[in-house]
């Protein structure tokens, strides 16, 4: 019998984490089939493979070429999973159960609510028939050029906000579709993007108290579900759980702040080593940046050039993943560098008494009387910008031990 096949079909698949969350789900092959849109009625009818995923641009495209579509997936009008059973394709939609996963991780409750759907692509397609099924009250949808558009939403009193678009995805990680801050009655945020872990958007929830959930739930859930398909048997819950775990373990850079001096290099490059992850250290990426070093920078330009060089370095090294990153000393002088560092990763503070801080070739450093001065006025933000705080006092195996054990 000829080994049975999976995969995922669509344009552009290179940033995706398929074939990584299916080799985690079971002991089957699963291949990425990039393909423009003259090509995929021949991959579809060669029937070459057992089962695979449909993302953007072909979730409908597709639907003519199928034998039949089956659950949700007709009523929504778009599939995500085909499944190929005695030479019959049968066509379904997982990103439903995917999506339902995903509000129920993040606590958001739709019963009742008033909804706002960002975006009118086949996600956002989705995201209506959850919406029903899940007892939504109202369900608006927004769109650039809509009845209801990015202008006027702000006059509907959403209770909770959906986002089905790609604004905040990696590259353009910084951008979000919509402020925050202008809903009143705002409970919960969903936002399908999965990387950077943490969105523009998603983050303003966090900032605000509002429940949130990105979409790397929903990825993991819907491949669970998929696979259920491919394979006809059932899989725990409990995995989903599982691969999102090893996902952001994989995936998370581990941010060190704290006070110059306060050994945020010498603790990152350890740990970095022991993981076999890289480490990088800002001050010396805006060293490179800059091609002189950061005295000179001061010396030359003042203390507000050098701060808007190190915020656009942070920006470039927010978006890298799997990092050991140190800091330095002053970023927590401006709050937006925070979710930059954020975004991918989690941020540890190590606290260090004055005493004990070294002050040698730091700008702002210079004897203990200065130390003890700029102490006071950032302890504060230290803890304030930090997910954690760690103490770096003792024996420097208890400091990584720390944030290891806090990850």
């Amino acid at each position: 019998m000829q080994e049975k096949k999976f995969g995922l079909i669509g344009r552009t698949l290179k940033h995706s984490y398929s074939k990584i969350i299916h080799n985690h789900l079971g002991d089957y092959p699963y291949d990425l089939y990039e393909m423009e849109s003259d090509a995929l009625e021949s991959f579809v009818k060669g029937k070459s493979v057992s089962g695979y995923n449909v993302t953007i641009p072909y979730k409908t495209e597709i639907i003519p070429y199928l034998d039949k579509v089956e659950g949700v997936a007709e009523e929504i009008g778009a599939i995500n999973t085909v499944v190929n059973k005695d030479g019959k394709l049968i066509g379904y939609n997982t990103d439903f159960d995917g999506m339902a996963f995903m509000l129920k991780k993040g606590g958001i409750s739709l019963k009742d609510k008033t909804v706002l759907v960002l975006g009118s692509g086949g996600t956002s397609k989705t995201a209506n028939v959850v919406c029903r099924h899940l007892g939504a009250k109202e369900v608006f949808t927004v769109s650039r050029t809509g009845k209801v558009n990015y202008q006027n939403c702000y006059d509907i009193n959403a209770e909770v906000i959906i986002n089905t678009t790609p604004v905040g995805m990696f590259p353009n990680n910084y951008e979000k579709p919509i402020d925050l801050k202008r809903f009143s009655r705002l409970e919960g945020v969903a936002d399908v993007v999965y990387n950077p872990s943490l969105t523009a958007l998603t983050n303003e929830a966090k900032e605000l108290g509002i429940k949130h959930v990105n979409g790397l739930y929903m990825l993991v859930a819907q491949a669970k579900f998929a696979a259920e398909k491919f394979l006809d048997k059932k899989i725990d819950d409990s995995v989903i759980d599982d691969i999102f775990n090893k996902l952001v373990a994989g995936k998370q850079n581990i941010v060190l702040i704290g006070m110059p001096g306060s050994g945020k290099s010498t603790v990152g490059k350890i740990i970095a080593e022991r993981l076999g992850l890289e480490f990088i250290d800002t001050d010396y990426e805006i060293v490179k940046r800059e091609g002189r070093d950061i005295p000179t920078i001061f010396k030359d330009d003042g203390e507000e050039y050098f701060r808007k060089v190190e915020a656009e370095v942070l920006k470039d090294v927010g978006k890298l993943t799997g990092k050991v990153i140190a800091t330095g000393g002053g970023i927590v002088k401006n709050i937006a560098n925070r979710y930059p560092l954020r975004s991918n990763g989690k941020i540890f503070y190590l606290k260090r008494s004055v005493e004990k801080l070294v002050t040698d070739g730091r700008p702002l450093s210079k004897d203990l009387e200065t130390v003890k001065k700029l102490y006071a006025e950032r302890k504060e933000m230290y803890e304030a910008f930090a997910d954690q705080t760690v103490d770096n006092d003792g024996e420097i195996e208890k400091t990584i031990k720390g944030v290891l054990e806090n990850l």
